[in-house]
């Protein structure tokens, strides 16, 4: 479990210019990781064109390591002037499941962020007898959606990273037969509202790192329905595909941005 972030005494802020030889060996850690995750989200930010000056931007605060750093540097963003742009961070609370996040933890940590956070109940009725952890995203996901509209907001921040993204890519390529994954900025076709993943060039290893390093509180998990499953086998992949290659993700997501399609299988159109 992490250490609660009022005990994490080795955190120095990056205005703290003491000399260098006096810092840990973990605060160095620290801020260098803060340096390269803070680097890698403007230039998502900025290639990808996630952020525009106006925007009201609704965090999906699931509580784990992901979410928790998507709040953290989406409230340090807006305070910067330029874009100016508002967020406000939610929980979505399934009444058909037993377990949930420490909202208390939860909006605490919002505050110290300076980021607003609500909570919204949503049930799934009478469809519980399909599949579980389908049901339970697209709960979430529709409550997501009902609250961005009530607050105005014009976009929805997830907290997928590189590792989420390359391992979807790999499922459909795997399981699908399709070139296809979860893009940085998707917008939706029946409502104008669109999709935005800052965290998409963070490796999943260096956020929960950070986590560990910041002391953000681990959420306990206790979903019934929790087990092995197509994701866990990419990411089993992708660790062996690293012994190949140590910049593995790196290449994948480039070669995403480089499809030669003339150089792809195409089907001959038959004669009518």
């Amino acid at each position: 479990m992490y250490f609660c972030a009022k005990y994490a005494i080795f955190l120095l802020p990056l205005h703290d210019f003491s000399p260098i030889m006096q810092r840990t060996p973990q605060q160095i850690e620290y801020i260098k990781l803060q340096s390269r995750l803070t680097k890698r989200f403007h230039k998502a930010c900025a290639d990808y064109g996630l952020i525009a000056d106006g925007d009201h931007i609704l965090i999906g605060l699931s509580g784990g390591k992901d979410s928790l750093a998507l709040v953290e540097l989406l409230g340090k963003r807006a305070q910067i002037y330029v874009p100016h742009f508002k967020v406000t961070a939610v929980y979505i609370r399934l009444k058909e499941r037993s377990y949930q996040s420490d909202i208390d933890y939860l909006q605490d940590f919002c505050a110290s962020m300076r980021v607003p956070f609500i909570v919204r109940d949503t049930e799934i009725g009478a469809e519980e007898k399909k599949d579980p952890c389908f049901l339970c995203s697209w709960y979430r996901r529709k409550a997501l959606f009902d609250v961005a509209q009530e607050l105005g907001c014009n976009k929805i921040a997830l907290g997928h990273h590189k590792d989420d993204i390359v391992e979807t890519l790999l499922m459909n390529l795997i399981f699908q037969g399709s070139i296809g994954t979860i893009p940085p900025l998707l917008q939706m076709e029946k409502m104008p509202i669109q999709m935005i993943r800052p965290l998409c060039l963070l490796e999943e290893r260096d956020i929960a790192r950070y986590a560990e390093l910041s002391g953000y509180e681990k959420q306990l998990k206790a979903c019934p329905f929790e087990k092995e499953s197509s994701r866990t086998q990419m990411k089993q992949l992708l660790t062996q595909l690293e012994q190949l290659n140590p910049n593995v993700r790196d290449s994948i997501w480039s070669a995403m941005e480089n499809i030669k399609a003339e150089y792809l299988p195409k089907r001959a159109r038959t004669r009518q």
